[in-house]
């Protein structure tokens, strides 16, 4: 407990926040790109402690919230095959598709299995050799390396009846997209576990395009503030630039093992982002050296139209342009229970968080 103590210890909390009023005056608009930090920062309730100068904004760092509902219909259509076993993370199951959800699809009886990591999928396919075991990738840099090892993995093994349903996306181009848009953005708070596996490098373009800078960040409140006060200092100085403040984690360089799994198994491609549209060079598709292990190349099936739901602002939150409590339908109609849009399902979307830390 030393650890978690040390940050957050209320005497350091205040010292932080005091310098970070004495920055700058001017209004500051910071946005968060991780699920983790939109969490940490509601539960911690750090917006209550910034000076009224500075506004925390959530952006797309919720992998579940970005994920398309094409892909979600995609799922459930492989869930009714009788030869499938779908096996996914525990939050995807509950997140809506146009007409039903995996969850929905699971008590009519579909094979879907949550599993803890890509290896339990394939022991799956391992034990059940006359299915087809369907993993469902989504997530950004933290969790693509262990698809990429899994594929790797079926291929050494010659696991053939394991395949991978590919929605993983990088964060960088959805971070310059935003800029290009025209949000308003004077800093980001950089995802602390993707930069685990990248580096703090891959955002050396958003300083020298943009002029915005980005600090990497750890997820306890002196983390955060502190991140908030190095952003603050480099926007008032008019030196942006790229910081690792989660400097016992993050390195320059980063996981250079994990990356060498990606670039083994995957190939860029240009992908949908809610909120966003399709990104240039965004996702990560199987390439052709996997491609047997690729579920849409392997198992063709017959998805239906996707249709988004009409009156959920997600997208717009996603983008920093709206907040949850601005939606007609939070805490209402949508609540963690029974969440109408993606950002309410998972624990790392902007209204799941707002909705359990700001009753």
């Amino acid at each position: 407990m030393k650890y978690i103590d040390e940050y957050r210890d209320k005497t350091l909390v205040e010292q932080i926040v005091k310098k970070i009023a004495m920055v700058s005056e001017k209004p500051i608009t910071l946005m968060e790109v991780c699920g983790g930090h939109t969490w940490a920062i509601q539960k911690f309730g750090i917006p209550s402690l910034l000076p009224k100068n500075i506004n925390l904004v959530s952006g797309p760092g919720c992998p579940v919230c970005v994920t398309s509902r094409g892909f979600i219909d995609r799922a459930v259509a492989y869930s009714r095959l009788k030869d499938v076993i779908i096996t996914t993370y525990g939050d995807l199951i509950r997140v809506p598709g146009s007409t039903s959800s995996l969850n929905l699809e699971k008590s009519r009886g579909a094979d879907v299995r949550i599993v803890y990591s890509v290896l339990d999928a394939l022991k799956i396919a391992q034990e059940n050799s006359q299915k087809k075991i369907v993993f469902l990738g989504v997530g950004f840099e933290t969790t693509a390396p262990g698809s990429a090892v899994g594929l790797i993995n079926a291929m050494k093994d010659n696991i053939n009846n394991f395949y991978l349903l590919s929605s993983h996306k990088i964060m960088p181009p959805a971070m310059s997209a935003l800029i290009d848009e025209g949000v308003k953005i004077d800093g980001y708070l950089a995802p602390g576990h993707v930069s685990v596996v990248t580096g703090a490098k891959i955002y050396d373009g958003i300083p020298a395009k943009y002029g915005v800078g980005c600090v990497i960040s750890g997820f306890e409140p002196v983390d955060i503030l502190q991140s908030v006060y190095m952003l603050a200092k480099q926007i008032t100085n008019h030196d942006c630039k790229v910081e690792i403040q989660y400097k016992r984690a993050v390195t320059y360089q980063g996981n250079v093992r994990a990356q060498e799994a990606l670039n083994e198994v995957f190939s860029l491609r240009d992908d949908w982002w809610r909120g966003l549209g399709v990104l240039k060079d965004s996702g990560m598709a199987v390439n052709e050296k996997y491609c047997k292990h690729d579920a849409e190349i392997m198992i063709p099936v017959e998805v239906e139209p996707t249709k988004e739901d009409k009156g959920c602002i997600c997208g717009e939150i996603l983008k920093g342009l709206k907040k949850p409590v601005d939606c007609k339908l939070f805490g209402k109609a949508c609540t963690s229970s029974n969440p109408v849009g993606a950002c309410m399902v998972s624990h790392e979307g902007a209204c799941n968080a707002y909705f359990r830390f700001n009753k």
